[in-house]
């Protein structure tokens, strides 16, 4: 029966996918059990959730892993246990006790334990990936995490942190794929070379969530199967495939034709033209992510405070988010986006070009200078790109793109060898903590430092901001703590390296049988497995 049951699935999927195959007839009907998107997948680079950090493998991971808390997407106040049946804070508050929920299993079949919920914890410090610093701010290391993070029971678990932070910093950080719960004795069975089967989970699958990954083909496509050992209520859908069709009009052309249930990267225009089709809806939430460009500070024209800020007059955003971003941003110049504690509606900047060559000139560039910026090859980056390397023009700088596809231009930002990075930033967490930590915060400048937030990525020195910003995540008083990212937010305006300009508004466009495809705050709320056909 086994082998009947992957062999029908084979045969559904081979079917499913025909449509994208050159020379194969159009499918012209994706099966009734099987959701296909058609998206740019290519920023993919490891579906450890250790490791995940990029838009895509998030919302993956959101779908097929489970962390130890959750929240309502619709009220992001309202959090709950998800693993995690309940906890308890010590009257220090700097432990948490936490209660496993008893009876639940990995897709395995093996059992979900505190001793799992300790690995993926202790797991995700000690390999120290770009998300690490969402738990190693607690005061985790890796030489310390064993002695921190501490087994008490077969069901339980301690917290036990450096200081006494807010709680609901805490939990909020416990939503993050990073704290995902990993199946301990599948991953260890992988492990080589002491890497607690970090080579095989780059890969590989070892959750609990409603959907298993089968494969991920890079730049091609992912295929995800529902786990029937979901502890939840088991998916209407049998399975779900992300094929990466990074052109627009590529997407649309599918949609239209039913060989695609959903389009994830359709532009304005096509957007515009599918409004009279009655077979497709379209639907739209706003999401936490905010577009921005990094200067790197390691650039001698990029480190003149001057220079940044006449960047900061050189974009014009109101056109940007009226034509090429129509409908999928809205004007947003700060760190926090719209929705969380502390976020502020100034935009104190517009295009200006007279004002940038007053600032160009008080820093002894005049004339402007050469400068590249590494942008991701989709439509919208592209077009961005080339509409902020001709206002940049108007000023005397010489801009030029570098295109590449999400991996290596997110490869090159992380090493710190870019000069400008377009790019896009979604929250971790619904706290404001997790914006304020990566933009206005740096512990440690050096080359190997181990918290790479996008200021260090920027190569930006700011140790008292860094101090300020490690006040407010302590400040237990709302009022107090709304107001301290308040004044961050304004001075990291004016004088940081980062030209903030949108928030997103994601739009996607759905055949009118998709029903109950949600859109959450963060692209790891999005979810499928309650969509039906």
């Amino acid at each position: 029966m086994r082998h009947t049951s992957r062999f029908l699935a084979a045969t559904a999927i081979t079917g499913a996918l025909a449509a994208f195959q050159p020379g194969l007839p159009a499918f012209a009907a994706t099966p009734p059990d099987t959701l296909i998107q058609a998206w740019a997948i290519d920023d993919i680079i490891s579906l450890d959730p250790a490791e995940v950090f990029e838009f895509t493998a998030s919302e993956l991971i959101g779908n097929s892993y489970e962390t130890l808390i959750g929240y309502d997407v619709k009220d992001v106040s309202n959090i709950f246990g998800v693993v995690a049946e309940s906890w308890e804070v010590s009257e220090d508050g700097k432990t948490i006790h936490f209660k496993v929920r008893e009876g639940r299993k990995f897709a395995s079949g093996n059992p979900i334990t505190a001793s799992d919920v300790v690995f993926s914890l202790t797991r995700a410090v000690k390999l120290d990936k770009s998300p690490a610093f969402i738990l190693t701010q607690f005061g985790f290391s890796p030489e310390n995490v064993d002695a921190q993070i501490v087994q008490t029971g077969d069901y339980t678990f301690d917290f036990k942190m450096d200081q006494a932070y807010a709680p609901s910093l805490v939990l909020y950080c416990l939503t993050a794929t990073v704290a995902s719960v990993v199946d301990q004795k599948l991953a260890m069975s992988h492990e080589a070379n002491g890497d607690f089967g970090y080579d095989w989970l780059k890969t590989g699958y070892a959750g609990s969530g409603p959907f298993t990954i089968r494969e991920w083909r890079a730049n091609e496509v992912v295929v995800m199967e529902r786990n029937d050992n979901y502890s939840g209520d088991a998916p209407k859908i049998a399975r779900a495939i992300m094929r990466h069709i990074p052109e627009p009009a590529a997407q649309r052309l599918l949609l239209e034709q039913g060989d695609v249930d959903i389009a994830r990267n359709l532009g304005p225009e096509e957007m515009e033209a599918l409004s009279s089709n009655a077979d497709i809806k379209n639907q739209s939430g706003v999401k936490g992510s905010i577009y921005y460009l990094g200067l790197n500070q390691k650039n001698e024209f990029l480190s003149k405070p001057q220079v940044r800020q006449a960047m900061k007059y050189l974009v014009d955003y109101a056109a940007i988010s009226d034509t090429i971003m129509k409908g999928r941003t809205m004007v947003h110049q700060s760190f926090l986006p719209k929705g969380f504690l502390g976020e502020i509606d100034d935009t104190p900047f517009a295009l200006n070009v007279a004002k940038a060559k007053e600032l160009l000139a008080e820093a002894g560039v005049p004339d402007g200078f050469s400068v590249t910026m590494d942008t991701r090859n989709t439509a919208d980056i592209t077009a961005m790109g080339t509409a902020i390397q001709q206002t940049f023009g108007q000023a005397g700088i010489k801009l030029s793109l570098i295109p590449g596809d999400g991996g290596q231009t997110l490869t090159k930002y992380r090493a710190r060898t870019h000069d400008i990075y377009i790019g896009q930033w979604g929250p971790d967490y619904q706290d404001p903590h997790t914006n304020a930590d990566t933009f206005a915060s740096n512990p440690d400048n050096a080359d190997g430092a181990s918290s790479k937030t996008l200021a260090w990525r920027n190569a930006w020195d700011i140790p008292e901001m860094t101090q300020r910003t490690r006040a407010a995540m302590l400040e237990r008083d709302t009022g107090k703590r709304a107001e301290m990212y308040e004044t961050l937010q304004r001075e990291q305006q004016q004088d940081s390296p980062f030209v903030i300009m949108f928030q997103q508004v994601e739009n996607v466009a759905v055949r009118s049988n998709v029903q109950n495809f949600v859109l959450g705050p963060s692209f790891n709320d999005n979810s499928f497995k309650a969509v039906t056909k």
